[in-house]
């Protein structure tokens, strides 16, 4: 049961924050927060959230922790903050997207300290994330997800269990890499179509009608492609890239050869050394068109 636990939250970056707002603002639980941006923290305070100057503290406060963070190394640190607390959480709820092997290495580590990890990755975008609709892909037993999915019903409105853990990152991180390759693929066809003398916001509009249709088109496709708009802290090529790796390393673990996943990885690491590591990743198309060399 999760009726009147504390609950924390450690991490309080672009997605982070809204999720931790709408936790605070809608579950009825005291949620106790720390990010090192004391900015954000203040934000959540004045929503309700108790601040906590470390993670140590956080793990005094809360007996459900909830995380999200950069990635699988930030979450090791973190979980073994956790560990060396002088009072543990009995439970970390992971949202960050993160590497599969070590997740359930993790899982184990922390189950000799007496702490159950649940692997819960968020997909969809920023709006997703404040609206608390997103699409939230759980690892871990039936038991424990129970537990955990009226609280994470507050963040997404699409909650789920995907099997054991690890498996709430395996369906997220294969989400990404089909995402990324159908923006690599949406950006060639950009190119080809303006190229023949047709109107970028037509032909996607168009293709929104027919077969080719996809999330990717009317969002990242219609939102950014066609108006060559890629800000940074959005999501950056970067985090493209790391995701993507992490999808490759699965196709290498079950000995499967993922060609036209690594082409569109190469093409994110050759837009990152051409100097748009932080801009939005669709900025990929510039690649493609010939502004920018790489």
């Amino acid at each position: 049961m999760t009726d009147n636990i504390p609950l924390g939250f450690i991490g309080l970056g672009v997605m982070g924050a809204p999720m931790a707002s709408n936790l605070t603002r809608k579950s009825g639980h005291r949620v106790h927060v720390f990010d090192l941006d004391s900015e954000q923290v203040n934000t959540l305070t004045e929503l309700g959230a108790q601040a906590c100057g470390s993670v140590a503290a956080v793990a005094e406060a809360a007996d459900m922790v909830f995380l999200s963070l950069p990635g699988i190394a930030q979450v090791e640190e973190v979980a073994d903050a956790l560990l060396a607390a002088p009072r543990r959480p009995a439970t970390v709820i992971d949202m960050s997207t993160s590497d599969v092997a070590r997740t359930r290495a993790l899982a184990e580590k922390l189950a000799q300290g007496g702490i159950e990890l649940v692997d819960a990755p968020v997909a969809r975008l920023r709006e997703a994330a404040r609206n608390g609709t997103l699409l939230i892909t759980v690892g871990g037993s039936d038991e424990q997800f129970a537990r955990v999915q009226p609280l994470l019903a507050h963040m997404g409105s699409d909650i789920v269990h995907c099997g054991g853990t690890g498996c709430g990152q395996v369906v997220k991180i294969l989400n990404n890499m089909l995402v990324f390759m159908n923006v690599n693929a949406l950006a060639e066809a950009l190119t080809i179509g303006r190229a023949a003398g047709v109107d970028g916001e037509l032909l996607f509009n168009a293709i929104s009608l027919g077969s080719g249709d996809s999330f990717a088109l009317r969002h990242p496709g219609l939102n950014n492609l066609v108006p060559d708009h890629f800000p940074e802290k959005a999501f950056p090529t970067d985090y493209a890239i790391k995701d993507i790796s992490l999808a490759l390393a699965l196709a290498e673990s079950g000995g499967v050869r993922a060609q036209a996943a690594t082409r569109t990885r190469d093409l994110l690491c050759r837009t990152r050394d051409a100097g748009l590591a932080k801009n939005y990743y669709p900025a990929m198309i510039q690649l493609i068109d010939g502004r920018v060399k790489g």
